[in-house]
C-alpha cells in the first residue's frame, strides 16, 4: 500500500498546473531526449548554432516570437539589405548538415531553394560541373554571360558569372539580384534556376532567352517596330512590374537591355541588381539610379522619395522608343542635358502643373533648364507610328507625367484603353501563365526587313 501511494504521489507531482503531464524527462530518459533534440536542431543549422534550442512561444507570454522563424517574404514584411544578405547566404550555402546515417542518401529534403535538393553529394544543384558552357553571350565589368546547358535536365540556360575578390567579397548587386529573384515567380520575370557559389566566382543560372528588346529594336533600324508588337511588349512589361510592385519591389533600372525576349515574343524583366525591396514610399533611396535616358525628371532633380512611378516613367520611354526606333530622350552627357531633352518634348514644367517642383533639392543647380519656356511637342511630329495606335498618344502622356503621383500605376496601365484589342481573359491568367497562351495574342510579322542577322521568331 505504501508503494502504491508513493507511485501515485510521484505521478501527481508530474502534472502541470493546467492538468497536462509535465514534459520534463527523467534522468533515465535524458540522454535519449537530448539526442533526438540535437538531430532535430540540425534543420536550423543554416541560421543558428546547433547547440541552441528553439525558442517556443509560451501561452500568455505576450507577443513573443520564435527565434527560428524563417525570413518572411517581401510582401509580408520590409526586407532591408541585411535581410537580403541573409537570404542570399541561406541560398548559396549548404544546409545539408544532417549525419549520413540519419537519412537515406537518396531521400530528398526540403530547403528554401527553388530547385530540388538532395542530401550528401548526389545533388546536381549548386555545382559548376552540372553545366556546360556553349558560347559567350556578353561581357561587362560586372559579369560575363554564357549560353549553357544543364547536364542534368538537358535544358538551355544562361550562366551569369561574377568574379569574386577575396578582399571585397561578393558584390552587393549580385546579392540583391539573387535574393529578390528567389522570391519572384512570374511569367514576365526571368527565372533563377540555380546559384553556384565558390571562393573565386558566383554563378547565377537563369532560364535562357534568345535576345533582349534592345537587340530586337536594332535589327529593324530606325523605322521602329510593328505597333501591334509594341503594344504587346508594353502590356507584358506592365504585367511583370505589377507583380513586382505588389510585392513592394522596385526594379529601378528599366531599359530595353534588361527586357529579355523568347522566340515566341514573351517578355521578361531581368537584371535586378539595382532593385530594392522596401516599404514604399521611402526617402532612403539614392537618386543615382536608372540609366540616364530612362530616368524621370523628379529623380534627375534629386528626389529620393520616389515610388513605383520611377519604373512607370521607363515604360513610357520604352513604348515611344519601340515605335520610333530611337530613344525619345537621348541625353548625351549629364542630368542637365537629359532634363533639356525631356523639356524639348514635354515642355518646361512649372509649379502649376508640378506643385512639388520647387521643393526638389537640385532645382537651383539646374535652374538654367527652366529659363527657356518651351511648349510641349506633339508626339505625332516625331513619332508617326503613334497615330496608328488607338489611344497611343494618351497612353504615352499618362505614363510620362511630370508629377510622379499623376502617372499611371502598373495595374492602371494594364487597364488602359490602348489594350482594348486583347481578350478579357488576359487579365485573369495565373501569375506563371504567359499572355501568349491566350488565343489571338501573338507576335506579328514586322513591317520592315532586319538590317542584320537576327533570331528567328515564331510569328503568329
Amino acid at each position: 500500500m505504501k508503494k502504491l501511494k508513493r507511485r501515485l504521489s510521484q505521478h501527481l507531482s508530474r502534472l502541470s498546473s493546467n492538468g497536462e503531464p509535465d514534459t520534463q524527462p527523467n534522468e533515465t530518459e535524458s540522454s535519449e531526449y537530448l539526442s533526438s533534440e540535437e538531430d532535430a536542431m540540425k534543420f536550423y543549422a543554416s541560421e543558428q548554432k546547433p547547440s541552441s534550442m528553439p525558442n517556443v512561444p509560451v501561452e500568455g507570454a505576450g507577443n513573443t516570437k520564435p527565434k527560428n522563424k524563417q525570413l518572411l517574404s517581401v510582401q509580408e514584411e520590409d526586407a532591408d539589405d541585411g535581410v537580403l544578405r541573409k537570404r542570399f547566404l541561406s541560398a548559396t550555402s549548404s544546409a545539408d548538415n544532417w549525419k549520413k546515417e540519419t537519412l537515406s542518401t537518396r531521400e530528398k529534403v526540403s530547403r528554401r531553394h527553388s530547385s530540388p535538393v538532395w542530401t550528401c553529394d548526389l545533388s546536381p544543384y549548386g555545382k559548376d560541373e552540372t553545366y556546360t558552357k556553349l558560347e559567350l553571350l556578353g561581357e561587362g565589368s560586372y559579369a560575363t554571360v554564357y549560353k549553357g546547358k544543364s547536364k542534368h535536365t538537358g535544358q538551355l540556360v544562361a550562366l551569369k558569372e561574377i568574379s569574386l575578390n577575396s578582399e571585397e567579397g561578393t558584390p552587393f548587386t549580385a546579392i540583391r539580384e539573387a535574393s529578390l529573384l528567389k522570391t519572384l515567380r512570374h511569367a514576365n520575370v526571368v527565372t533563377l534556376h540555380d546559384i553556384i557559389h565558390t571562393s573565386t566566382k558566383l554563378t547565377l543560372v537563369f532560364e535562357f532567352m534568345v535576345t533582349d528588346l534592345s537587340a530586337y529594336m536594332e535589327w529593324y533600324g530606325s523605322v521602329g517596330m510593328n505597333p501591334r508588337n509594341a503594344v504587346l511588349f508594353s502590356f507584358q512589361l506592365l504585367r511583370g512590374l505589377k507583380y513586382c510592385h505588389e510585392r513592394r519591389i522596385l526594379h529601378r533600372d528599366i531599359k530595353p537591355q534588361n527586357l529579355l525576349l523568347s522566340e515566341i515574343g514573351e517578355l521578361k524583366l531581368a537584371d535586378f541588381g539595382l532593385a530594392r525591396a522596401k516599404s514604399i514610399p521611402t526617402n532612403t533611396y539614392s537618386h543615382e539610379v536608372v540609366t540616364l535616358w530612362y530616368r524621370p525628371p523628379d529623380v534627375l532633380l534629386g528626389s529620393r522619395n520616389y515610388t513605383t512611378s520611377l519604373d512607370i516613367w521607363g515604360v513610357g520611354c520604352i513604348f515611344l522608343e519601340m515605335l520610333m526606333g530611337v530613344p525619345v530622350f537621348p541625353g548625351q552627357s549629364d542630368a542637365q542635358d537629359q532634363l533639356n531633352k525631356i523639356f524639348e518634348v514635354l515642355g518646361t514644367p512649372n509649379t502649376t502643373m508640378w506643385p512639388r517642383l520647387e521643393h526638389l533639392p537640385c532645382v537651383p543647380q539646374f535652374s538654367s533648364c527652366f529659363k527657356v519656356k518651351r511648349l510641349p511637342t506633339p508626339f505625332s511630329k516625331f513619332c508617326e507610328k503613334i497615330n496608328s495606335v488607338d489611344f497611343g498618344m494618351e497612353f504615352a502622356l499618362d505614363l510620362l507625367k511630370f508629377e510622379p503621383d499623376d502617372r499611371l500605376n502598373a495595374n492602371e496601365g494594364m487597364r488602359h484603353p490602348i489594350f482594348h484589342c486583347f481578350p478579357q481573359e488576359i487579365y485573369d491568367l495565373p501569375d506563371r501563365t504567359s499572355v501568349l497562351s491566350v488565343s489571338g495574342v501573338r507576335l506579328v510579322k514586322e513591317e520592315g526587313s532586319p538590317v542584320s542577322n537576327c533570331v528567328s521568331f515564331d510569328i503568329g
